[in-house]
Order: C-alpha cells, then sequence, then structure tokens
C-alpha cells in the first residue's frame, strides 16, 4: 500500500505541474504534450510502472479490508470513533469515486472517446512545430459545467484520500513518531489543499474565461 502509493503520489503532482502549464502560453503544454507523446517505449514503461502501482494499491486496500473484517467478525454494538479522521474512515469510498474519475478521464483526454473530435485538434506553434493542441482540447473539455463539476469533486476527494494516505504511509514504513507526527499531518494537510487548489484553478479560469 505504502510503496503504490508514493509512486502514485508522486505522479499526480507531477500531473499538476504539467498541467499548470495551462496558464502560459498556449504553446508551452502544447510542447509539453508533444514531448511526453513521442517518448515512445518510455511513455509506455511509465504507462505500465503506473497501471501496475495502481493495481497494486487496490488489492492491498481490498486485502487489508478482509483482514480487518477477519480479525472481528463480529462488529461491535456501539460504533463510536473516537480518533479516526474523517479522511481515514472514508478511504474506500473516496478511492472508488477517484478511480471512477480517473477512468473518465482516461477516456476524455488521453484515449479522446468521449469527444472523438479531440484527436483532430493540431495547430503550429510559433516556431512552426505541428502539435497536437492540448490546450484547445482541454479548454473545450472545461468549459462544459457537468465535466469540471466532475473534476473539482474528484480532485477534492483525491485531496481528502491524500491528507490521510501522506500521513498512513510513514507510519507503514515506520518513519512516524510522537516527534514528527504533528509537523507531518500539518504538512499532509497542507500539501492536499495545495494539491486541491492547483487542480481546481485549471477548470475554474476556464469557466470564468480567464483561460481560453
Amino acid at each position: 500500500m505504502a510503496v503504490s502509493g508514493v509512486i502514485l503520489l508522486l505522479f499526480v503532482i507531477g500531473h499538476l505541474v504539467g498541467n499548470l502549464q495551462i496558464f502560459a502560453h498556449p504553446d508551452v503544454i502544447n510542447k509539453y504534450a508533444h514531448f511526453l507523446q513521442n517518448l515512445g517505449p518510455g511513455l509506455w514503461a511509465v504507462r505500465l510502472i503506473l497501471l501496475g502501482a495502481v493495481v497494486a494499491h487496490i488489492w492491498a486496500a481490498v486485502e487489508l479490508t478482509l483482514e480487518n473484517r477477519r480479525a472481528l467478525p463480529e462488529r461491535y454494538e456501539a460504533d463510536d470513533t473516537i480518533q479516526a479522521s474523517y479522511a481515514s474512515r472514508t478511504m474506500r469510498i473516496s478511492g472508488f469515486i477517484v478511480l471512477a474519475f480517473i477512468l473518465f478521464h482516461l477516456a476524455h483526454f488521453t484515449v479522446q472517446i468521449v469527444d472523438t473530435e479531440y484527436r483532430d485538434l493540431y495547430t503550429k506553434t510559433v516556431d512552426g512545430m505541428v502539435v497536437h493542441d492540448v490546450h484547445t482540447m482541454m479548454v473545450k473539455g472545461f468549459q462544459n459545467l457537468w465535466i469540471s463539476g466532475f473534476y473539482i469533486i474528484a480532485v477534492g476527494l483525491l485531496s481528502v484520500h491524500l491528507r490521510h494516505g501522506i500521513a498512513s504511509m510513514f507510519q507503514s514504513i515506520g518513519w512516524r513518531n510522537a516527534k514528527i507526527a504533528v509537523p507531518l499531518d500539518k504538512a499532509s494537510i497542507g500539501l492536499s489543499i495545495l494539491y486541491f487548489a492547483g487542480n481546481a484553478a485549471i477548470p475554474l479560469a476556464i469557466l470564468a474565461g480567464i483561460v481560453s
């Protein structure tokens, strides 16, 4: 769970940094996407690693749930949670919703089967390169209020997921102790807030006409 979580955490941060280039000149994110699309075997290696991490993360979550149920075959008469945070109590449900969002997001922008017109979006950069117009694709996609709303809700749930996941990851690998517990919790909250703000800013800026 911890190892796959680290891989996925690094990916979502890198993915956000890449997407924030939408606020720069269109050539910036278009050239960035062009670079990624032309990595060849390297791109597929990254995709396979990410797929393996997702499968491992889900498998570990299922195994941990089953182990907990085997350890406690009968429920408590009183289900009063004292120390567990809201994030930790909703990890499973938020995880499934985020998974559904990821599948839709891939179908929308990567496989491009939600709107097949995206496949024909090409543009010429200032220096004459013909590249896939990812900037226009993102703008068109997030101009849809329902898609933007789903995106913001999903990244919000993912942020909650990250808030608990980062703290528990350090505990799983034995790096969490009484001395760093409070700073670690604050850092995980801060990172999750920044992650949500960065992701939500993209569709909101497009809907507001700031990015067009």
